[in-house]
């Protein structure tokens, strides 16, 4: 553990763990708890997954399920961010050759 860093207690699904964090992490890691908490307990209330292993396993998965997707997005954002800048860009100098073209 690192030196600064301190134990603090957070509580998901009525169970308490004890987490090192670093001071300035705290508000993070307590809201990272209450959302897993909150994710836990839906799949709890649905009443189709027993246990407390298999639940944060399936929580485990929705969340990367939910990761890789905004992954993916962004990904498929920046493309077209890139396609839109090449138009742009074509777009642009296009109107730089005309205007050369015109004076002369």
């Amino acid at each position: 553990m690192n030196a600064s860093a301190r134990q603090v207690t957070v509580q998901i699904l009525d169970k308490e763990y004890r987490v090192a964090c670093q001071p300035e992490e705290e508000k993070d890691l307590f809201e990272a708890a209450r959302f897993l908490n909150n994710k836990m307990q839906d799949i709890r209330d649905r009443g189709r997954v027993i246990g407390i292993d298999r639940i944060a396993v399936m929580a485990a998965l929705n969340l990367a399920h939910d990761l890789l997707q905004c992954q993916a997005g962004s990904v498929q954002d920046n493309e077209s961010v890139n396609t839109k800048i090449r138009y742009l860009r074509s777009k642009i100098e296009s109107a730089i050759n005309k205007s050369r073209q015109m004076e002369l």
